[in-house]
């Protein structure tokens, strides 16, 4: 039995992939140049649409594959300039700025606690997709590429596989032979970028079912492991010395803060809310940013700087 034949008789269940998702208490950070990734465009408007296909677990990644990772990261400015790292909570490590955050957070000052939702840590999803359609840039058409996203888009699979209604049947968006496109509808609403309007098609198999196109966009697909792969993130006593930095302690360890008055001035901020290193979660808006958008943004303000 060939390694294709071997994927699509034990290719991703829709119960694993469910158990994955409810395991979720709630992925290599990628510069613009690496055209592997893609993101939609949209207008003058902030308007824009495409339809994709996300795609199950690449080849090298074998049949133990989930469809997507996850990683998380931080971007804010303090008076030393833009934090812009990934995570190392991504990998059940350490991380400096969740253990200040911590820090802040159990000071019991609301002021403390302030800071701490502003340099709270992000939740971004990566997944293979298939583009569909994408009438900004047509040249994407039928390629396969990495696509990063966040909790809203993540929410619509999980609603898919997870349905609400007895009438409505579970699919797995991610599966070639009953999986479904995704309509990727971005709205500008209020001077934010929406997704509500998302939606999956009808589910239908991949080029008509034809495995040997499939085992083709199969094997072409990128390997998602590499992306959260250790080799890619900073160390512990790195990224310490780049917070004490941006934090302004002179090199110094960031010390407990248990009065109001000795607090870090405040942090600006363009952090969307997707995830948090804290008990609660505030929702902050931020200009022309959502909770999908990624850390690109950040790092054309800091080049600003």
């Amino acid at each position: 039995m060939s390694d294709f034949s071997k994927f699509k008789k034990n290719r991703s269940s829709l119960e694993k992939l469910t158990k994955a998702i409810q395991d979720t208490v709630q992925p290599q950070e990628n510069s613009k140049e690496d055209t592997r990734f893609w993101q939609p465009e949209v207008d003058k408007a902030g308007n824009g649409m495409a339809i994709i296909r996300f795609l199950d677990a690449p080849a090298v990644d074998g049949d133990d594959g989930l469809p997507w990772v996850k990683l998380f990261n931080h971007g804010f400015q303090g008076p030393g300039g833009w934090y812009i790292e990934n995570s190392l909570t991504t990998l059940g490590q350490k991380d400096p700025v969740s253990e200040y955050n911590s820090t802040l957070w159990n000071s019991g000052i609301e002021a403390n606690k302030e800071i701490a939702r502003k340099q709270k840590r992000r939740l971004v999803y990566i997944a293979n997709v298939l583009i569909i359609s994408d009438p900004k840039n047509p040249e994407n058409e039928g390629q396969i590429k990495l696509y990063k996203f966040g909790k809203k888009i993540f929410d619509k699979i999980n609603e898919a596989m997870n349905p609400q209604f007895e009438d409505e049947k579970a699919v797995n968006p991610f599966d070639f032979w009953e999986g479904a496109n995704f309509k990727l509808k971005i709205r500008n609403v209020e001077g934010y970028r929406n997704y509500d309007k998302s939606e999956f098609e009808s589910p239908s198999a991949l080029f008509d079912g034809d495995d040997a196109k499939i085992e083709s966009i199969w094997k072409k697909s990128y390997s998602l492991k590499d992306l959260i792969d250790p080799k890619h993130f900073k160390s512990y006593d790195v990224l310490k010395a780049k917070l004490d930095k941006v934090l302004g302690f002179d090199g110094g360890s960031p010390a407990p803060r248990t009065r109001a008055e000795h607090i870090t001035p405040a942090m600006t901020t363009l952090s969307p809310d997707l995830d948090d290193d804290v008990e609660v979660v505030m929702k902050k808006k931020s200009p022309s940013l959502d909770e999908d958008d990624d850390l690109d943004y950040f790092k054309s303000l800091a080049a600003q700087d």
